[in-house]
């Protein structure tokens, strides 16, 4: 195992960036920095999903490397991975093949027991992987927005991030019905699930529906959710 645990993190699609003349794979510099900060060493992975396909066999390949998986946030994931019609035109950035590999990811971490923190869209993905679904749009003001969340006592979240944490946001969906062993264990104050775990996965596990890297160098919660993450992968 590297001395520092190597952390993938699913790659976003991007129609342009400054840097390129054409379309682009890009992460968000403050999430691999987050990475950084904790210790470990960020690595963005291609979403690649040929045909809109990808095997736990795939990512044994692929992601065989990874001591950890840090899902990230993005667009929104298309309604029909959840077996509905777009019902509104709030739906955004959808794009299958990101979808396929994302879905496919959280499958084999969870699988794998590979150690896994799911962020925003990535909490997302993970609820949808596991038979949950996701209201297409929902009320209330939870885009550019820093909300305190409070977390269940007793927690592995409480005892990353403490019992209340400032929780900046920036999502118009949420979780609706949650996948098979999801367990919230963190609420903003309109009742939004902000924290889930999954007490069965056989590896190290949480997910947050807010965005930590947005306040990592402020907040010291938020750079816990990283280190906690590495720390894991140490194995």
């Amino acid at each position: 195992m590297s001395a520092n645990p190597l952390v993938a993190i699913p790659a976003r699609f991007s129609a342009s960036a400054s840097a390129h003349r054409y379309q682009a794979l890009t992460t968000a510099r403050t999430l691999s920095e987050g990475v950084l900060r904790a210790g470990g060493e960020p690595l963005a992975v291609h979403p690649w999903a040929p045909a809109g396909r990808v095997t736990a066999d795939d990512l044994d390949r692929r992601l065989g490397f990874a001591d950890a998986v840090l899902l990230p946030g993005g667009g929104d994931l298309s309604p029909r991975t959840y077996g509905e019609e777009p019902a509104t035109d709030e739906v955004y950035d959808v794009d299958d093949e990101q979808d396929a590999f994302d879905l496919a990811v959280a499958r084999w971490a969870v699988a794998r027991g590979v150690p896994l923190l799911a962020v925003c869209r990535g909490w997302q993905v993970v609820n949808v992987a596991l038979g949950g679904d996701l209201e297409q749009h929902m009320p209330g003001p939870h885009r550019h927005v820093v909300h305190p969340v409070a977390v269940q006592p007793g927690s592995v979240l409480e005892g990353v991030v403490g019992s209340t944490v400032a929780a900046s946001c920036y999502h118009h969906q949420r979780a609706r019905r949650l996948g098979d062993g999801l367990q919230p264990v963190a609420w903003a104050e309109d009742g939004t699930v902000e924290g889930a775990v999954l007490p069965q996965a056989a590896g190290w596990f949480l997910a947050v529906q807010w965005h930590p890297e947005d306040t990592v160098t402020s907040d010291p919660a938020q750079l816990s959710l990283f280190r906690a993450l590495v720390d894991a992968g140490r194995g």
